[in-house]
Formats: C-alpha cells, sequence, structure tokens
C-alpha cells in the first residue's frame, strides 16, 4: 500500500541522489529553491519509495528531482506522486504543471497527457525538454 504525504526536502536526497545523481555527494543534492517548495514522499509502508519536490510561481507549479527508488520503479508510483501534485497544484490555484524532463522520461510523461514545448537544452551532461500540462484550479481553493 502507498501512501503519499509532505515531507522535510532533506528526506528527499538520498532517493535524489540514488536514482538521478549517484556520482555526487549528498551535500549536493540540496537546491537554494528547497526551502521555497513543497516536498512529496511516496512510502511504501514505512520505506521511502519515491520523491519529488513542487514549486509554485503564481499559478504555474514546477515540479523538480521526481525520484523512484529503483526497486519501486514501473509499479505506478511515479505516476501515484504526479496525480497527487497534480490534484495539490489544482487546489491551489494551478492552471499549469510543468517540469524539465530528461530525455530519457519524456515518453513517460507524454504518456500521462504532458506536452513537449519543443524546448531543449543541456545541464550537468543531460538533455532535457520542458513538458507542460494545462490544468484546471479547483474551486474550492
Amino acid at each position: 500500500m502507498i501512501s503519499i504525504e509532505q515531507i522535510t526536502p532533506e528526506l528527499t536526497w538520498h532517493l535524489r541522489r540514488a536514482v538521478l545523481y549517484p556520482s555526487m555527494k549528498l551535500f549536493e543534492m540540496e537546491m537554494d529553491e528547497d526551502t521555497y517548495g513543497t516536498h512529496f514522499g511516496a512510502f511504501n509502508d514505512v520505506k521511502l519509495a519515491g520523491v519529488v519536490s513542487l514549486f509554485q510561481t503564481g499559478t504555474d507549479f514546477q515540479f523538480r528531482k521526481l525520484a523512484v527508488d529503483p526497486e519501486y520503479q514501473q509499479k505506478g508510483i511515479g505516476t501515484s506522486l504526479l496525480n497527487y501534485i497534480t490534484d495539490h497544484a489544482q487546489k491551489h490555484g494551478g492552471t499549469r504543471i510543468w517540469c524539465n524532463a530528461r530525455d530519457t522520461a519524456v515518453g513517460f510523461y507524454l504518456k500521462l497527457g504532458y506536452r513537449s514545448t519543443g524546448e531543449l537544452f543541456s545541464k550537468n551532461g543531460f538533455n532535457y525538454e520542458i513538458l507542460e500540462k494545462a490544468i484546471t484550479p479547483s474551486s474550492n481553493h
């Protein structure tokens, strides 16, 4: 049984490193922006199986550093996290959710209704594309 809850930024660092940046040091996982974000963890019982960080600018919500423990990949945890943060964004007046997707993950996001913007860039040896999804704010925010 997977449960999703808000967590502190520090709890995201181990999975960020293990999944996204295995050659980096743990302290390098901290982002200056972490202070301004909302961070979520997907737990399988008590084990942290996935993490994602969400940042709001007006009605735009950017998610970053989505990482799922390799032991739990292909089991719907990434999809569950994205659905959860999309609901969160809608409840907080969001009209767009977006990310800088690694080229290796673009297909995953497209299957979930994200659309390609055609904006490509490279950073730290990785190729990215900006993907976005229009959302409708909940009327009870």
